[in-house]
């Protein structure tokens, strides 16, 4: 059978892919050309409108709704950050436990290192194809077009970079990347496409966000869920603090800010609208749709509501695998631990000292301080495989208020954060304080006491792996992982500061077999290219298939 590359393969996705063999599809009927995108009614602006529709609500990867990590950008949010410490899995059966368990199954040849590929590279599809029809010199109808697809490719590659890098750009500016395929790459050059080193790959990406910034500059959006001029401006402060140019990440950082304001408590614990409606906090989303196949198909099963939204009636629906199949993502329990009782964020998640309690009456009792629906929290935890409800999250909350609480089909219609301002804050404080630290611990200080009151610099200072990172770069750390637990940059913070993972301690919330200690960054994180790719482009090399531990880690004692 003829095979080639998933990145031709697609102009808009619709196009459902297998894992096991390619099948066989010829770029004349799976392509569009120039003139014929030209001459169809309103084609450019469907074409732009795909590069962020595309984000969520199809099953690109396995086109079959029973693969329930099959639903958009989100899904990597979890596949990253499990493979760190801070989500701890409740069961070992979770669809996220190859990415928790981070053995032989992420090798290139299984089938999990195929879903980055399809959907990375059909997002860059959709954006080169814009860009292709837009010019090298946009007409004026065209440039904001432009302008969202050279600021989304930049986001893309972007992620690959931090994912498939073995070293980052600040570590290894020699470290290699992913192949690089824009509007302009001849098809013939796929078969010898060499994987970008973070050098070049990083100068790319900043290349296309000057080019966003320009295109986008006075663009008014519609909303929240297309990217504008701040949002450039945020992905230049990620992409400066990857690549620890201080003075841009600043200055980007604080550009960004601008028309935004951070989340009140009330805002960030809210039980209807917490982390499931946009609001003045958040530059970018993305959100899941009454009529996306996610949510129509397999009972609404394979969407992230359904791994992250636990409030949902289970006699009334009886579905979702965080709410009613046992598979919760927690929050590791040292990093809880060390959050202090005055920090309102504390208060998305459950505290482990409710399991200590003697009847389910009183448990319940104690969970009213976390949820409205506190009976229905007790049998997640304790009807599924956890048998607990110590660490539960309730950060992300069911839409549609009461309705949405008893029908998954409302209630996990959510939109997700992609990027908030809060970020941008930490960005800020972090790159000024490594150009002068008492500017960055005063601008952290200031961000800090918006979460708890009585905050106090200097108490989140806590060696993991490396310990060349200053006092002031933990403590920003630390900040990222609270306010941003579950929202994707678990792993790219690892990787970025160079530090190992601690699941073993002393009542670890860690599965057994999966306490792991390492003091940098494990080879893990480090993701595999797919074996159809290197087999068929002869210039990609690719990273090692990971080792799992042969047996838990020693206690690590803090």
């Amino acid at each position: 059978m003829k095979k080639i590359f998933l990145s031709l393969l697609v102009v808009v996705f619709g196009l459902s892919v297998t894992t096991s063999c390619m099948q066989e599809v010829l770029p004349s009927e799976s392509t569009v050309t120039a003139d014929q995108a030209a001459n169809a009614p309103n084609a450019y602006e469907n074409f732009v409108n795909a590069v962020t529709s595309t984000l969520a609500g199809k099953f690109t990867y396995s086109g079959t709704s029973t693969t329930p990590y099959d639903y958009g950008y989100p899904s990597f949010f979890l596949k990253r950050d499990v493979m760190g410490q801070d989500i701890a899995l409740g069961y070992s059966g979770s669809w996220y436990t190859t990415w928790y368990a981070s053995g032989v199954g992420l090798g290139p040849q299984y089938a999990v290192s195929q879903y980055p590929w399809t959907y990375y590279y059909g997002w860059i599809k959709n954006c080169n194809t814009v860009i292709s029809l837009a010019g090298a010199t946009p007409e004026e109808d065209k440039i904001t077009g432009a302008g969202i697809a050279y600021a989304m490719r930049a986001m893309f590659y972007m992620d690959q970079a931090r994912m498939f890098a073995p070293k980052t750009y600040a570590l290894d500016k020699a470290s290699e990347t992913v192949p690089i395929i824009t509007e302009q790459t001849p098809l013939a050059d796929l078969t010898n496409n060499p994987r970008a080193t973070n050098e070049v790959m990083w100068d790319f990406i900043i290349s296309d966000l000057n080019k966003a910034e320009e295109y986008l500059a006075g663009y008014k959006r519609p909303d929240k869920y297309t990217p504008d001029l701040s949002v450039v401006y945020g992905l230049k402060a990620r992409a400066y603090l990857v690549m620890e140019d201080w003075a841009n990440a600043q200055k980007y950082a604080k550009l960004a800010q601008t028309g935004y304001s951070i989340m009140t408590g009330a805002e960030y614990t809210s039980r209807e609208t917490g982390f499931n409606t946009p609001n003045a906090s958040w530059m970018f989303g993305l959100t899941y749709k009454s009529d996306d196949p996610n949510i129509l198909e397999n009972d609404a099963d394979s969407s992230w509501g359904s791994h992250m939204i636990l409030e949902i009636n289970p006699d009334e629906s009886g579905c979702g695998y965080a709410s009613n199949y046992g598979q919760q993502q927690l929050i590791d329990r040292h990093l809880y631990e060390t959050i202090p009782a005055t920090d309102f964020r504390k208060n998305c998640f459950v505290d482990f000292k409710l399991d200590e309690l003697s009847t389910e009456g009183e448990i319940i009792e104690g969970l009213k301080a976390y949820s409205n629906y506190p009976e229905w929290v007790f049998q997640t935890g304790y009807n599924g495989y956890y048998g607990a409800v110590g660490g539960l999250s309730l950060k992300f909350r069911a839409a549609g208020g009461e309705t949405g609480h008893n029908n998954q089909y409302v209630g996990f219609v959510v939109a997700v954060p992609l990027m908030r301002v809060e970020e941008m804050y930490l960005i800020e404080a972090e790159a000024a304080g490594m150009l002068n630290e008492a500017e960055g611990i005063a601008l952290l200080t200031a961000f800090a006491t918006t979460r708890d009151a009585s905050y106090s610099y200097g108490t989140h200072n806590e060696a993991y792996g490396n310990t060349t990172t200053s006092t002031f770069q933990n403590e920003v750390w630390w900040q990222r992982r609270v306010e941003l637990w579950g929202e994707g940059f678990a792993t790219f913070d690892i990787k970025r500061l160079n530090k190992g993972i601690i699941r073993n301690y002393a009542n670890t919330n860690h599965l057994e077999t999966n306490r792991w200690n390492t003091i940098t960054p494990p080879d893990w994180m480090n993701w595999c290219i797919v074996q159809t790719e290197t087999n068929y482009n002869n210039a990609c090399t690719n990273n090692p298939a990971p080792t799992k531990p042969t047996s838990d880690s020693e206690e690590h004692s803090w």
